[in-house]
């Protein structure tokens, strides 16, 4: 198990305008070659969006996009004619597919976070696809097929257990409280990358926790 910190991302954004981004791998100008990915994730940013801040239109291809709001409200466009606005509780994907574009902004009066999350398709091309999963349950996993990887959220109270997914790779994110993973603690924004997972548990610690667990098969 490879725990990587939020105070180890990379920093980006653009702080002037609204923007701040922290990368978990490497991305743009913080090239790492030995931070490229895990499993199928090649992104986990972590985006915070002032009132009115935002991405303009931008292109994507051959990327799976998978968007959970922490906070606020995210406006999403694109150019395949979806317009959405996200939540917390709601899981946004995006198929990049052989190419799109899109812009996404905070347009509500509150800041904005949420975790932008890439995945590499198993084969690349075909068609652009998007859909919205609104307040998905703990108990139903998002299934993410064409990147061989499948999404568990799980929210825990102070106290309570949960197993981790055995898999050959399961990439863990702690979007709030604390928790103890295989021992280890965790505090918002840390993750681990488990190689080989098998019987581990996650713990709630003093407060109540949200976990996302990318359960991932061989490459």
């Amino acid at each position: 198990m490879d725990v990587r910190r939020a105070r180890e991302r990379y920093q980006g954004g653009d702080p002037a305008a609204g923007i701040e981004t922290r990368h978990a791998f490497s991305f743009g100008p913080h090239y790492d070659p030995g931070n490229l990915r895990f499993g199928a994730v090649i992104a986990c940013n972590e985006e915070r969006l002032a009132p009115g801040a935002g991405f303009d239109e931008h292109p994507h291809s051959h990327t799976e996009i998978v968007t959970w709001v922490v906070e606020g409200e995210l406006t999403h466009r694109d150019s395949t004619g979806h317009e959405t606005v996200i939540r917390p509780g709601d899981v946004q994907r995006l198929s990049a597919a052989s190419g799109v574009r899109h812009v996404e902004r905070n347009a509500g009066p509150a800041p904005l976070t949420f975790l932008q999350m890439w995945l590499a398709p198993l084969e690349p091309g075909g068609d652009p696809f998007y859909e919205v999963v609104r307040g998905i349950a703990d108990s139903t996993p998002y299934a993410l097929p064409e990147a061989g990887a499948m999404l568990h959220v799980r929210r825990l109270s102070p106290g309570e257990r949960t197993a981790v997914p055995d898999a050959a790779y399961v990439y863990a994110h702690v979007v709030r409280g604390e928790v103890t993973l295989n021992g280890e603690p965790l505090s918002p924004g840390d993750a681990a990358r488990i190689t080989n997972a098998k019987d581990i548990e996650a713990v709630a610690m003093n407060t109540p926790a949200e976990l996302l667990l990318w359960e991932m098969r061989d490459a």
